[in-house]
């Protein structure tokens, strides 16, 4: 028999002949390993059709999914520089590395800042030199009439009255602008309360994130105190909101029932003097706009002490969401889909 020079079997394989019904090592080998990857990829599906444990489906992809996306993670961890930085306006958000939530905290403080301690001081002062004539005029025509002859007295009188409308005209915007004035430091410090807060809910997510279910009637329960729901939630930046807009809408609640007092004072007043004058009025108008204020922020503190209740109570329900098994679609050997859906009560 010939023997083949290596030149000729070069990209060639010899394979030996073989009797039929004979079963070489290699094919038996190979039989044993298509068994073991039939049976795995078996078990790989029924883990992954009908997952037993609650929050995992068995397909990789799905159960390592990230659950932060309001808060992102962030590698300064420390809750001391966290809480020291919140002192700063928006400081807390560029700690935590949240620079978008920072910079509106920062241009939302620094305007409500300008406007409480620079803007309203120089509209204070200026009402105050326009008053100052009209207050000398009062003074001038008061010690004219105190010795004028009987028929100058009504001139007098008339002239008088004349400037101190004036004055009390610029008393009116002072006392309105005062009024805006403390309204905004309440809404200034709700809103840094906000901040601190949110500060403490990034730490507290970035290092104790959890997806586990909360009772729903306990977190109704805690929601009886304003802001407890979502403290129970762990949802700390929307407890900082509910105490903002419940700290902002008493304060405007208080100071538009201060306006109300001092125009219903003016009303008494003007009753006694003028009732028909154009005045009289006017001041009617301004004791039932700020009432309408008053009341508009009553009923906005009221809803959102309702709204916090339904959204610890929702959150509570949801607080597992983050689970795959709440809607996951899964393959089907016999052909389509199956769906699993669960949610907790």
């Amino acid at each position: 028999m010939p023997v083949a020079s290596p030149d000729s079997v070069q990209g060639s394989i010899a394979v030996p002949a073989q009797n039929e019904g004979e079963n070489s090592v290699a094919d038996v080998e190979e039989d044993e390993d298509e068994g073991v990857a039939e049976a795995t990829a078996d078990e790989n599906f029924e883990v992954s059709s009908s997952p037993l444990l609650k929050g995992k489906t068995g397909i990789e992809a799905i159960d390592t999914l990230p659950v932060n996306e309001w808060d992102i993670p962030t590698k300064r961890n420390s809750l001391k520089y966290a809480m020291l930085f919140s002192l700063l306006p928006g400081g807390g958000q560029y700690y935590t590395e949240h620079y978008v939530r920072g910079g509106f905290l920062t241009g939302i403080e620094g305007l409500l800042i300008y406007d409480v301690f620079f803007n309203r001081g120089y509209q204070r002062d200026r009402l105050l030199d326009r008053a100052r004539p009209f207050q000398d005029s009062v003074l001038y025509f008061t010690s004219k009439l105190m010795n004028a002859p009987r028929d100058s007295v009504e001139f007098y009188h008339s002239k008088r009255l004349e400037f101190l409308d004036r004055v009390r005209a610029q008393s009116d915007k002072k006392m309105e602008q005062e009024d805006v004035r403390k309204a905004e430091v309440a809404w200034l410090i709700g809103v840094h309360l906000y901040g601190m807060f949110d500060t403490f809910g990034i730490w507290y997510n970035n290092n104790h994130r959890s997806t586990e279910y909360r009772d729903m009637k306990t977190a109704l329960l805690w929601a009886l105190l304003p802001g407890g729901g979502q403290i129970f939630n762990r949802d700390f930046g929307k407890a900082g909101l509910v105490y903002m807009g419940l700290l902002g809408a008493a304060a405007s609640v208080s100071t538009s029932q201060n306006m109300v007092n001092y125009y219903l004072d003016r009303k008494h007043l003007i009753e006694k003097e003028n009732p028909t004058s154009q005045e009289y009025d006017r001041i009617k108008e301004r004791v039932t706009y700020y009432r309408k204020n008053r009341n508009t922020y009553i009923w906005g503190g009221v809803l959102i002490y309702l709204y916090s209740i339904a959204d610890a109570a929702v959150d509570a329900l949801l607080s597992d969401f983050d689970s795959p098994l709440h809607m996951a679609l899964l393959p089907n050997l016999d052909g389509g889909a199956q769906a699993v859906m669960s949610l907790d009560f």
